[in-house]
């Protein structure tokens, strides 16, 4: 089976180590997936909402990596609309084990996040949760 293609979306001026760490668990040997272009760090505007929109539509699944100021990321809770208005999978990882993970504003009220183990993560990406 094809890995998955899947977008990140962090909280950059935060958690941009946990972006490297999923990156580094992608080109492990038993990864399910493989990462498209990630969040854009440029200013929100049309232009900026146009790029990736066009990269989420490409990907098969969005992956919301949620640390302790994700609801104050706007760039965050801007791409988790358009993956929701684009009808495409998603879900929220908590980023950090030890520490009160904050999901983004746009994430529904029934939106569950899961922890990040390895396990947890290759089984969410199969599509398994």
């Amino acid at each position: 089976m094809a890995n998955k293609r899947v977008f990140i979306s962090f909280d950059y001026d935060h958690d941009s180590f946990l972006k490297e760490a999923i990156v580094g668990q992608s080109r492990l040997p038993d990864s399910p997936f493989e990462l498209a272009d990630w969040s854009v760090k440029t200013h929100i505007d049309g232009d900026w909402k146009a790029k990736v929109t066009s990269r989420i539509r490409s990907v098969d699944l969005v992956v919301v990596i949620c640390g302790l100021h994700t609801n104050t990321a706007i760039g965050v809770s801007a791409e988790l609309k358009i993956a929701q208005a684009e009808g495409k999978p998603y879900f929220l990882l908590g980023g950090y084990k030890d520490k009160a993970n904050i999901r983004p504003t746009a994430a529904s009220a029934t939106d569950k996040m899961y922890d990040w183990t390895w396990p947890n993560l290759k089984l969410l990406i199969a599509g398994g949760r």
